[in-house]
């Protein structure tokens, strides 16, 4: 078990990289460091790989985005889901998580302009079907495809109300599906780290990140204790903003991100729609949620946050974890696509918080300060991207520290398993705003 020396006599253990938070994407970045044989740390306060947001993660994975690179990494990291051990450089499927392959569909709707969306699956040659509302009804059936937006919410007069015409289509993907355990996939990632020589502490808080001469030079634990790196890579999901403030220097982030409230609800559905935990997953503007399949034989629903779901931010040391009625919102919009869905007034669900830029794209970026990077911004539709994430902070620490001047000559990252490089400029954080995004979970 990794500790911090306390005695300031004593040599600080050091390390080539230390990274701050082992969720999904800390843990990615810790393998993926650790195959090119660098000597890692990761620090997280609580007790295991992904243990905070990473576990409430709904762990789609799809490949559509508003943007090219976005879609372009959404599509090489569905290989990696795809195949899992191989990824992992596992022998055996035991004890790790499974990739579900369902298919994705996205409804046409009139707030939902798709043309960019398969303007960018044409480009990168990701298949998907149009469906007609008659296939979409083959698959769904008892679904009513009227149409009721502007989105609402339940105390509006004229929720429920149908706003005329119909939902006369849609778009399925069929690279898309979702991992039955987001939790075990980061502890998947923290085990092939460490096997390659990765060390993780737990239960630890870092209370500072000082800097010497414009270079962080480590981290300095609640508990006094020291760790030397002349890099440190903030990978703190919901926290990331205070980590940030642990920095004894700005980090010069200009895209705004900040810890948002999400719920996600789980409702029975009717026997009628023939629903799995192998069922496809759904994206529908016109109502406002996305549904995909939950434990038990749930359907886990969720908002995909039109303009009347306000955001509410919060602390991530000290928000409540029970559902509000928001939860019961987004049950009652997908009851009026199926009449027949039985909603309770005590429903189950999930409660738990979004790291989000101010246009849902991530920050994976160098900051102000030499040694310092960054990987936030990422909660919320990034889980699916994990794997390509920690490939790319990999290489970009690389670039930079080789010294190239990432903000003049951007890093250009060649994807491992399509035929695309990214400009990893997308992810800067010193970006305007993606004129491009949906500004929503969408990406």
């Amino acid at each position: 078990m990794t500790s911090a020396p306390t005695d300031p006599n004593q040599t600080p253990q050091t390390y080539d990289a230390i990274i701050i938070g082992a969720g999904v994407i800390g843990c990615a970045i810790a393998y993926n460091m650790a195959r090119e044989g660098l000597k890692t740390l990761n620090v997280d306060t609580l007790p295991a790989a992904g243990y905070g947001s990473t576990s409430s993660s709904a762990a789609v994975i799809r490949t559509y985005y508003s943007t090219l690179d976005g879609t372009a990494m959404a599509y090489d990291g569905y290989h990696d889901w795809k195949h899992w051990p191989e990824t992992l450089g596992a022998t055996s499927d035991d004890g790790l998580a499974r990739f579900v392959q369902t298919g994705t569909l996205i409804m046409k709707t009139a707030s939902n302009s798709l043309d960019g969306v398969l303007k960018h699956a044409d480009t990168l040659g990701i298949t998907y079907e149009l469906w007609s509302s008659d296939q979409i009804l083959d698959s769904m059936p008892g679904y009513n495809l009227e149409c009721f937006s502007p989105v609402k919410t339940m105390d509006d007069d004229a929720f429920g109300a149908p706003t005329g015409g119909q939902i006369e289509g849609g778009v399925f993907f069929h690279a898309g599906g979702y991992v039955d355990d987001p939790q075990i996939a980061a502890r998947n990632l923290k085990d092939a780290a460490a096997k390659l020589g990765a060390e993780f502490l737990f239960n630890t808080r870092v209370d500072r990140i000082p800097v010497e001469d414009n270079r962080v030079t480590g981290v300095i634990c609640a508990d006094g204790g020291f760790f030397s790196a002349p890099v440190v890579i903030n990978a703190g999901g919901p926290h990331s903003g205070k980590v940030n403030g642990l920095l004894d220097a700005d980090p010069g982030v200009r895209i705004g991100h900040r810890p948002l409230r999400q719920e996600v609800v789980q409702v029975k559905p009717p026997e009628t729609l023939g629903y799995t935990r192998e069922g496809m997953l759904i994206a529908d503007n016109d109502i406002g949620v996305y549904i995909k399949p939950g434990s038990g034989g749930q359907l886990m629903i969720g908002s995909l946050n039109p303009p009347c779901d306000t955001h509410i931010v919060e602390d991530p040391d000290d928000f409540r974890r029970d559902l509000t009625d928001r939860a019961l919102t987004y049950a009652y919009r997908l009851s009026q696509r199926l009449p027949a869905l039985g909603v309770s007034q005590h429903p189950l669900g999930v409660a738990d918080l979004y790291d989000a830029t101010d246009d849902w794209l991530p920050v994976y970026d160098r900051s102000d300060v030499d040694g310092y990077y960054l990987a936030i911004g990422t909660s919320g539709n990034q889980f699916k991207n994990a794997i390509v994430a920690g490939r790319l902070m990999t290489r970009l620490v690389a670039y930079c520290e080789d010294g190239n001047d990432h903000d003049r000559d951007p890093l250009q990252f060649r994807l491992k398993h399509i035929d695309h490089t990214l400009n990893a400029a997308t992810f800067s954080r010193r970006r305007e705003l993606t004129k491009e995004s949906s500004f929503s979970v969408l990406g």
